[in-house]
């Protein structure tokens, strides 16, 4: 007989996922968030149809799509705007979802909470595991609060800086592909309709996807940058200077920022952990156990998809333990593709004259293989 009773650690795209999955298939569930208020944080997100496909699966697609903004086509543009080709983006999720969605990060969080609340999940915020043991009957897990609980399965769905990962003896740790991004919000030109690249400018590279009627995301690939190089200088101002060269819609776009524009800088990190990624009845997945550079915009997907096949087999007739070995053998392979070939990519950016480049052949391989199932 499968789980009856789980416990979900961390609130973001995977965990709230794996939690409605295992309600919906009769488990009970409780998920504990580390952060007082449970909602959507940062700016875009490109959410592609693989992707949907799992949100499909639990029954919140619809809205997703419908709050945000869909195109089947990503332009290849040179940094003044004109452009180099117009592709079409393979349909990972089946012909009847849109290939990819922008979406605002914290509407896509928004939709996953309320269902997951609608679920029947019980949901504590403001606390996370220190602790936990575990024997044949299954986990006791220690509580932050002071208290503690019972429970069939424990899963990690924490994060790349994932403390549940450390909980379980895991040593690997995030590291930096060495290269950073600048990502800001903005009003949505009229006449973006799709995602659009920008090859050959000052930096690496520039884009933006359209995330509803009225914004888009846009970002840039730049060097392995410290912010303490940036002095006290605000980071809008900082992107205004660095971004100059880049025309077309990125020009409209950075006309738009100056020092009071919101602006996400970070480093572009990625972690792969070993097999197996659990230890007994406790498992992390996500980005705590594998978390891919954005250059496929695949992270929200092989999140999504971790969460649905873990419900799928923990909910099965078998035991866990076989449960957990088959979860590996379906993912590892699928999410090792993703990480690898976006770290491919982050290097071809780094150093693009490296003979034999082929960014997208690497792309399209990688999509195309990705319409199978998870």
């Amino acid at each position: 007989m499968g789980v009856r009773r789980v416990l979900v650690v961390g609130g973001g795209v995977t965990g709230s996922v794996l939690a409605l999955a295992l309600a919906q298939r009769g488990v009970e569930v409780e998920l504990v968030e580390i952060a007082p208020q449970w909602f959507g944080v940062g700016h875009g997100i490109t959410v592609q149809g693989n992707a949907l496909k799992a949100l499909r699966s639990v029954g919140v697609a619809d809205e997703v799509i419908e709050r945000g903004y869909s195109f089947d086509h990503l332009r290849l543009l040179k940094a003044d705007g004109s452009l180099i080709a117009d592709l079409e983006t393979p349909h990972t999720g089946g012909p009847d979802l849109p290939s990819t969605i922008g979406s605002v990060r914290a509407a896509l969080q928004d939709v996953l909470c309320k269902k997951v609340y609608d679920a029947g999940v019980t949901v504590r915020l403001g606390l996370t595991v220190t602790g936990f043991t575990q024997d044949d009957t299954g986990v006791e897990v220690v509580f932050t609060d002071g208290s503690s609980g019972s429970y069939d399965l424990v899963v990690g769905a924490d994060g790349i800086r994932s403390h549940m990962r450390s909980l379980l003896g895991i040593d690997a740790k995030p590291a930096g592909v060495g290269m950073t991004i600048w990502r800001v919000v903005s009003r949505r030109p009229p006449q973006m309709r799709c995602a659009d690249v920008y090859y050959g400018g000052p930096h690496y590279k520039a884009g933006y996807s359209p995330i509803s009627d009225e914004l888009c995301y846009a970002y840039m690939l730049d060097e392995d940058l410290d912010t303490a190089s940036f002095g006290d200088r605000p980071l809008g101002s900082v992107l205004k200077e660095r971004s100059a060269g880049y025309g077309g819609i990125w020009g409209e776009i950075r006309e738009t920022i100056d020092e009071t524009t919101p602006v996400d800088f970070r480093r572009i990190e990625y972690l792969l952990v070993p097999d197996p990624w659990y230890r007994g009845k406790v498992i992390i997945i996500g980005d705590a156990a594998h978390a891919c550079p954005p250059l496929i915009a695949q992270g929200a997907a092989m999140c999504a998809e971790d969460a649905v096949v873990l419900a799928e087999l923990v909910t099965g007739a078998g035991a866990l333990r076989d449960a957990l070995g088959a979860f590996m053998l379906r993912r590892l392979p699928r999410v090792r593709m993703v990480v690898e070939n976006s770290l491919q990519l982050a290097d071809w950016e780094i150093h693009p004259d490296t003979p034999g480049a082929d960014p997208g052949g690497v792309m399209t391989r990688t999509l195309t293989s990705l319409v199978a199932p998870a």
